[in-house]
């Protein structure tokens, strides 16, 4: 109604304007703009919400076909048990959970584990990403906030349900600090706002009990008052899997692929430390690739080596240096791989000269374990390794080259890492307060010391580095077990000689 009445009111006062000379066209064409403006928000704000909905496909996922993630499941379950049996929560006086945050890096299966929740406790599965809910128009988000929990609890009663999860993705966008940069939007804190009073008027005795289950790689960004007690009760941290977790995603990635006799899904366990589990099922996804490509009937272990480079690195690319570069290449990788098996035995799988991505070559290293802390010596041994590559060119070829200055970042960050962590000369300093110079010093001591140590390690093997070079450079890719066959070979020769 106020709509018409402006608009009428509008068209008196051009009518006027125009009866007294005046050039209304310029007004015309805003007042356009505006109605058309107005239009579009109206309906960006009418518009009906359609989260993803539950579904066979997307919702058939139990708990058992999830691995490498045997904690979070654990707190999970335990969160679950009011849905699934409210009975005994109520007779106990536990007050059911309203929400759950699964915190992690991405590809850890927060997603899986969601739907997994809504399969197990036989709810309703409503799906959203938190951008979804982020508009320029004032209001469109709180709506959709309601249109979402009404949907839960409509769609409940129509599938005959007790209970609902909805699962919001990437909830840091939604549920952003307020106040802080552009997350201080009206629109922003309306939408956040309306998502709590939601969660606040979740009850145990709703006709459709609701859970709400937010996941992220960024807690930290999370506004204070969705994490109270109260709206998410509970934090559940999903991490990377430890080499057992990771053996447990690839036996469940690999039980429909058939695999040759010389596979050891152990030792790709161990090869793959840092992998999530997406990570892992792309990995057996690229190893069966390579088997279709060679036209093979079964995944044999070199596939799944060809593999864990590809997702590590990439593709192999067409670009090929010259002979010249090739050579140099290969001194450089040979130079890390031996002084890595000198100061950690048994701790190279590959060494390749093969472009993919952006290297023109690396080696593969096999942790002994999976480790969480470093002491200096083994972040000393990092650095040894890294420089490994450019010690073994000056010494062989005379000089350095470009290829090792991510090598040489990388050290330093290593070496900080030293400093801040109260384990150099210097003790308990803050790094960011130390001058410059005093910084410097100590970077340099940590360098030297290593450079020496690796220098020693080089003119020792220096004829063998340039034998496997040679080798490396034909073959273009070694393994690990033909470098330490090599390494044995040169050191029993030393022993005959000298006896």
């Amino acid at each position: 109604m106020l709509k018409e009445i402006g608009a009428g009111l509008a068209l008196g006062i051009l009518a006027g304007l125009f009866a007294l000379g005046f050039n209304v066209y310029p007004f015309l064409l805003l007042i356009g703009l505006f109605f058309l403006l107005t239009r579009v928000a109206d309906i960006k704000g009418n518009k009906q919400f359609v989260p993803v909905s539950n579904s066979k496909a997307n919702t058939r996922i139990s708990f058992e076909d999830i691995g490498g993630q045997n904690t979070a499941k654990r707190e999970l379950l335990e969160a679950l048990d009011f849905l699934k049996v409210p009975e005994k929560m109520s007779s106990l006086g536990i007050r059911p959970l309203k929400g759950i945050l699964l915190v992690g890096p991405p590809g850890t299966g927060k997603t899986l584990l969601a739907k997994a929740a809504a399969y197990y406790t036989d709810s309703l599965f409503l799906s959203a990403a938190g951008s979804e809910f982020i508009e320029m128009y004032a209001g469109v988000g709180a709506q959709r906030i309601r249109q979402l929990f009404n949907q839960a609890r409509n769609s409940g009663k129509k599938s005959n349900k007790k209970s609902a999860i909805i699962f919001i993705d990437e909830i840091d966008i939604l549920g952003a600090k307020r106040g802080s940069g552009s997350s201080s939007h009206l629109e922003h804190e309306q939408t956040l706002n309306q998502l709590l009073v939601e969660m606040d008027g979740l009850s145990f005795n709703d006709e459709i009990k609701i859970l709400l289950i937010g996941a992220t790689n960024r807690a930290d960004l999370l506004d204070n008052a969705l994490l109270r007690p109260g709206r998410f009760d509970r934090i559940v941290q999903v991490e990377l899997p430890d080499q057992e977790g990771r053996l447990q995603i690839l036996q469940l990635h690999t039980r429909n692929k058939p695999l040759a006799d010389d596979v050891c899904l152990e030792n790709i366990a161990r090869e793959t430390f840092g992998f999530s589990g997406a990570h892992l099922e792309s990995l057996a996804n690229e190893a069966a690739i390579i088997a279709l490509r060679e036209k093979k009937k079964f995944l044999e272990n070199r596939h799944f080596s060809e593999a864990i480079d590809k997702v590590i690195m990439g593709e192999k690319i067409d670009r090929r240096p010259d002979k010249e570069e090739f050579w140099r290449i290969a001194v450089h990788e040979t130079g890390h791989a031996v002084v890595s098996e000198c100061i950690r035995s048994c701790s190279v799988s590959t060494i390749t000269i093969i472009p993919r991505g952006k290297a023109m070559g690396y080696i593969r290293q096999t942790p002994s374990k999976d480790s969480y802390i470093s002491t200096r010596e083994d972040i000393e041994e990092q650095i040894a390794i890294l420089l490994g590559g450019a010690i073994s060119e000056e010494e062989i070829l005379g000089s350095r080259s470009t290829g090792s200055s991510g090598d040489f970042q990388q050290a330093v960050e290593l070496a900080k890492k030293i400093i801040s962590a109260g384990m150099s000369s210097l003790g308990i300093v803050s790094v960011a307060d130390l001058p410059s110079g005093v910084l410097y010093d100590s970077l340099k001591e940590i360098l030297n010391a290593q450079e020496q140590r690796v220098r020693s390690i080089i003119r020792k093997y220096r004829s063998m580095i340039e034998n496997v070079a040679r080798y490396l450079l034909e073959k273009e890719k070694i393994s690990g077990a033909y470098l330490r066959n090599i390494l044995k070979e040169h050191e029993q020769r030393s022993r005959n000689e000298v006896c």
